[in-house]
């Protein structure tokens, strides 16, 4: 198989690469290293420079699309260059897509697209996002949608909770674990933005990757990747503070434009179609994590 993967010098998409050369794949990523770092991506990969934003070209049976504008805070604050990524960049990735003839399977978003949730999340619960991001990335469906029914393809959309594992960057506000276990590990203070009852569905980037491998075996759909489980923010920073091995409370700050209260996702079409269930759980996937960064 030949798979392009967009944004495969990221956080996500370099494990997805790692994966799929493992499987023997002919992978190409495209990336503009904006946040991607070239040395996450496997040297059996071939890498070419691109700014998604613009038309491209590609030879490949399968198509990856995590090149993004991830982060939720430059999404309010800078709407249209968030919607010039995710939605222009996924409008020239479908193109390419078509003009090989390939399937793409598109990194959505269950936290942002969904907005505040009463409980687990289905593919079929309103759509109600409470920031740019979200709103852009229902954008992207509803063009993979589109496609799919304007030139007949098969194309899917994975709707991520909050991913987290190694080469996750602490710069960008999504990546709260990276950034609890990066600042516990230096002595630096840490804040919680609001009371700390927020709650989160935290999914460890393994389970991503095989969701990921799993859709290209699938004909179409929507499906949400997450663990189904909710955890309070305060609760992820004690998880941290243990993995650290240290005592440090957090500081409370305001709470943030765009933040859903409650977020979490039902992955039983994901079982049942895909065959995906989570299998980290979370205590270890952050012990995990700060073992792996600490060999960096």
């Amino acid at each position: 198989m030949r798979a392009l993967v967009t944004g495969g010098a990221g956080f996500i998409g370099s494990h997805l690469v790692d994966a799929l050369v493992a499987r023997g794949n002919d992978v190409l990523v495209l990336d503009d290293l904006s946040t991607g770092r070239r040395e996450y991506v496997n040297a059996a990969a071939q890498f070419r420079p691109h700014d998604i934003r613009e038309p491209f070209e590609i030879d490949a049976d399968v198509v990856f699309h995590l090149a993004a504008q991830a982060d939720v805070g430059t999404s309010m604050e800078r709407p249209g260059f968030d919607a010039e990524v995710n939605v222009v960049g996924t409008v020239n990735t479908l193109e390419a897509a078509r003009a090989a003839g390939a399937q793409l399977v598109l990194a959505s978003t269950g936290g942002a697209i969904y907005g505040s949730v009463d409980g687990p999340a289905r593919e079929d619960s309103p759509l109600l996002p409470v920031s740019a991001y979200g709103l852009a990335k229902r954008s992207a469906e509803v063009y993979l949608d589109g496609w799919n029914r304007i030139f007949g393809t098969r194309h899917l959309a994975l709707r991520f909770a909050n991913v987290y594992g190694p080469r996750q960057s602490a710069a960008l506000e999504g990546g709260v674990v990276a950034i609890f276990l990066e600042r516990l590990a230096a002595g630096e203070p840490t804040t919680i933005f609001g009371d700390g009852s927020i709650t989160r569905d935290f999914v460890h980037v393994d389970d991503v990757v095989r969701a990921l491998l799993l859709a290209a075996e699938h004909d179409g759909g929507v499906f949400n990747v997450g663990t189904g489980i909710e955890t309070t923010i305060a609760a992820l920073h004690a998880l941290c503070e243990r993995a650290v091995g240290v005592e440090a409370p957090p500081s409370f700050g305001p709470s943030r434009a765009g933040d859903a209260q409650r977020s979490v996702l039902d992955t039983r079409r994901a079982t049942s179609e895909l065959g995906y269930t989570a299998a980290v759980p979370l205590a270890e996937g952050i012990a995990a994590t700060y073992a792996a960064e600490q060999k960096e």
